[in-house]
């Protein structure tokens, strides 16, 4: 089938498509741990995320179970996709960490900032000093300046600590990352904490496939934005035989699955809270899907994105939790107009993610921002 005979999915239609594989059309019965495996992991650089990414999938979720699967090394934190910190079985981070290796080799070539700070060093020396470092201990990033910086005079602490956490796979330890623990972001190898090494295969065909179960139908700009790798356009044409094509509103080419859900585009859409960073807004280059274009600015800061509310499927506002001596209040900006079933289940939702990201408020009491 040529491009142009493809068949045309309405950004309604993709929008549901989207929902069902990320679990926000119905909660669903289903271990955490096969959630996010299934949903290729969940951001983590704020490390409550996951948590609530999950009780806004799961039925019956506990955050317990999160806990203690951290805890015991069955998931760990580490930086995959775009470069960023998420929360993934140790398998995936095993299988997925080679795949996007060059997403963190390319903030090291010699025109970067550190490749330019590195110049002339000799690197394989640099990522052994870090490695033996992190295997005797966790590190913060700023004690591994400190005990790098001696090991090579006249270079930056910050450009030797970076080169050695882009190449080599590190871990987030625990207590960071546990449900309602602090700690200090502390890293190690991936295979000290876990006894496990990642793969050889470099290669992004199971990747490319589970980020259509979870994300698709997408192009491969999404697939790009997603993964923050380059140049998969032949990646993809390999699979061709084995997926459906359609294309957007806009003419885009978007691959699929040809067993992956694609409901009805009038089918109900029930309210959600995401946290901020949540892969859904996320995770394709072409987002009116889920964010209209005229709200994107709305939901910007640096880095990512504040935390957004869904209607009818659709980002219809932010949200967030201020806490005040032992008081607890959600308040809730919206950037529509929610009738009054929309705002009586979205005030449901609301309470029912405030009672359980704060059990032990004395009060808790949820606002709208546009004072009704």
């Amino acid at each position: 089938m040529t491009a142009d005979a493809a068949p045309i999915l309405s950004t309604r239609a993709l929008n549901r498509a989207l929902l069902a594989r990320q679990m926000l059309l119905k909660r669903v019965g289903m271990p955490a741990e096969t959630a996010i495996e299934h949903l290729v992991g969940l951001q983590s650089q704020i490390p409550a995320n996951p948590y609530t990414a999950l009780w806004s999938r799961l039925e019956g979720f506990r955050p317990e179970d999160v806990s203690e699967l951290t805890a015991s090394r069955k998931l760990v934190r580490i930086a995959l996709m775009r470069g960023t910190l998420h929360l993934v079985t140790v398998a995936d981070a095993v299988a997925l960490r080679p795949v996007v290796q060059k997403v963190f080799e390319h903030t090291m070539t010699p025109g970067s900032a550190y490749g330019r700070a590195l110049a002339g060093i000799d690197m394989a020396e640099l990522i052994a000093a870090g490695e033996r470092l992190l295997r005797e201990k966790p590190l913060t990033n700023k004690e591994l300046e400190a005990e790098l910086a001696p090991q090579f005079p006249g270079r930056h602490g910050h450009a030797l600590s970076h080169a050695v956490r882009a190449l080599l796979p590190l871990v987030q330890v625990t207590p960071r990352g546990l449900w309602q623990q602090g700690g200090l972001a502390m890293s190690t190898t991936l295979d000290s904490w876990t006894g496990r090494t990642i793969s050889a295969d470099e290669t992004p065909d199971t990747m490319i496939r589970r980020y259509l179960a979870a994300f698709g139908p997408a192009s491969v700009a999404d697939l790009q934005a997603w993964s923050g790798l380059t140049r998969l356009g032949d990646a993809v044409a390999g699979l061709r035989q084995e997926l459906l094509e359609f294309r957007d509103e806009g003419g885009r080419v978007l691959f699929d699955l040809p067993d992956a859900p694609r409901p009805p585009e009038d089918t109900p859409a029930p309210p959600r809270l995401l946290p901020d960073y949540d892969n859904v807004v996320l995770g394709h280059a072409e987002r009116s899907r889920i964010v209209h274009d005229d709200h994107r600015d709305h939901f910007k800061k640096e880095n990512g994105m504040i935390p957004a509310f869904l209607i009818d499927g659709f980002a219809g506002g932010s949200w967030r939790i201020d806490r005040e001596r032992g008081r607890a209040t959600l308040t809730i900006t919206p950037l529509i107009r929610l009738n009054s079933r929309d705002r009586q289940a979205l005030l449901r939702e609301a309470e029912a993610l405030l009672a359980f990201q704060e059990p032990n408020a004395r009060t808790r009491e949820v606002i709208f921002a546009d004072g009704t």
